[in-house]
């Protein structure tokens, strides 16, 4: 397993739309191995393929609170939600920041796994939460997206100056 580079915003290959998988084998499994080590060496909950530039519609979780309960989705897709929740979110790419976003507070997910074999979950709390998230990167969408064009204009510019000046860009919108 290696752990792989997480693209971070603003980079512009975050906003690709993921292509389905269509066959699965070592390839497929040594990817979903290698992000989920990218993802417990990042401290993350989740990550999807776009992050390491993989164009693929794979993404991986794992939010048990010992960690040990890691994920694979294969061309996910949410087929029904229900309910509103508004969480403090944060992200691998979008490093040092948080936002309060509104998600579905119950989904029902179709993917497949690593093995390309049919899966259909319902999840809710932090795993409904996570898998909209990743889903978003499958299509382009940043969780900041939900924030108003002032917001996301401020946080382009503290990520720019942290950039440069090499200091944090910790900030809370």
């Amino acid at each position: 397993m290696a752990e792989l580079r997480v693209l971070t915003f603003p980079d512009r290959r975050l906003r690709r739309k993921a292509k389905p998988v269509a066959v699965a084998g070592e390839r497929l499994r040594r990817l979903a191995d290698d992000m989920l080590e990218t993802m417990y060496a990042s401290k993350g909950v989740g990550l999807a393929a776009i992050q390491v530039n993989v164009a693929e519609r794979v993404l991986v979780m794992d939010v048990s609170e010992e960690r040990d309960t890691p994920r694979c989705y294969v061309n996910p897709e949410i087929v029904s939600s229900e309910g509103e929740v508004v969480s403090e979110e944060g992200c691998l790419s979008v490093p040092e920041f948080t936002a309060e976003v509104p998600r579905a507070e119950r989904v029902k997910v179709r993917a497949y796994t690593a093995e390309m074999e049919p899966v259909e979950e319902e999840l809710e709390g932090l795993a409904s939460i996570c898998i909209q998230h990743e889903i978003d990167h499958l299509d382009g969408k940043l969780f900041i997206d939900y924030l108003s064009p002032l917001k996301r204009r401020m946080l382009r510019k503290r990520l720019e100056k942290a950039e440069r000046t090499g200091k944090p860009a910790a900030l809370q919108l």
